[in-house]
């Protein structure tokens, strides 16, 4: 079974691969044999987690740019892939968030998270994609989204706008590139201790997230792992696409 997962000769391009879920879901791709380009606008960071693959055996080198830069992310890709060749796994995970009272959202505000967290995706997307298609790479690209993006939460009002529409593009595209034997699913994360939503959690929104989820615990990044590996194997998922798969601990399926 274990071969239905290998990655061995897969190249993975990691966006927010430095940030808490990122390089956790990074780290699963590279245990199993998968190279990875860890991007991050934070060189310091992103090197932080090639040291820890490679001091495990694995195979990693650290990049940076802008995801809200499509030249910057052109430069990037020219980077990887002279150093890789091309690849055939794209991780999109890149996020930041904000708890700003709906009637005290400011433009620039909106603005930046829309950028980041949908923008971002489809300029990566636009970027690395065209170069799989133009080398005939079949693949996988995977996007993190939000149990937000689908009944959005209280306190997020751009972030659970801009995971709706990450919702959306991941099943466009999964339509547009299926042609070209590449495959975008997304996967949606319940509560985890990341740094975007720290800010948030006081005792009170503690107790009404536990209160909601089966499992009654906050998720542990390494989780996600699985499923991000599950995803980028062609043997394990090679017939699944435009899927949106959660890793919540029911959040998804609690009521009343």
């Amino acid at each position: 079974m274990s071969n239905l997962f290998d990655l061995t000769g897969k190249t993975a391009v990691a966006i927010g691969g430095n940030s808490v879920l990122g390089s956790a879901m990074v780290k699963g791709l590279a245990d199993q044999g998968a190279q990875v380009a860890v991007v991050g606008r934070n060189l310091e960071t992103a090197e932080e987690v090639v040291q820890d693959i490679i001091a495990k055996g694995g195979k990693a080198k650290a990049f940076q740019a802008d995801v809200i830069s499509k030249e910057s992310l052109k430069n990037v890709a020219k980077e990887i892939e002279a150093w890789s060749g091309g690849w055939d796994i794209l991780l999109n995970a890149p996020g930041t968030n904000s708890p700003t009272p709906f009637f005290e959202i400011e433009e620039d505000e909106w603005d930046h998270i829309l950028d980041v967290n949908l923008k971002g995706i489809m300029l990566t997307t636009q970027v690395f994609a065209e170069r799989m298609i133009e080398q005939e790479r079949k693949g996988s690209i995977i996007n993190i989204s939000s149990v937000s993006s689908t009944t959005p939460l209280s306190r997020v009002f751009t972030y659970s706008v801009s995971k709706a529409g990450v919702n959306n593009m991941t099943q466009f595209l999964a339509r547009e590139f299926a042609p070209h034997g590449i495959r975008v699913n997304a996967i949606i994360p319940g509560f985890f201790p990341a740094e975007q939503n720290r800010k948030i959690l006081s005792e009170e929104r503690i107790a009404s997230i536990m209160g909601h989820t089966p499992m009654d615990r906050f998720g542990k990044p390494e989780e996600l792992a699985g499923t991000a590996v599950w995803l980028a194997s062609d043997e394990a998922s090679g017939f699944v696409t435009g899927t949106l798969i959660r890793v919540d601990g029911g959040f998804g399926a609690m009521t009343i």
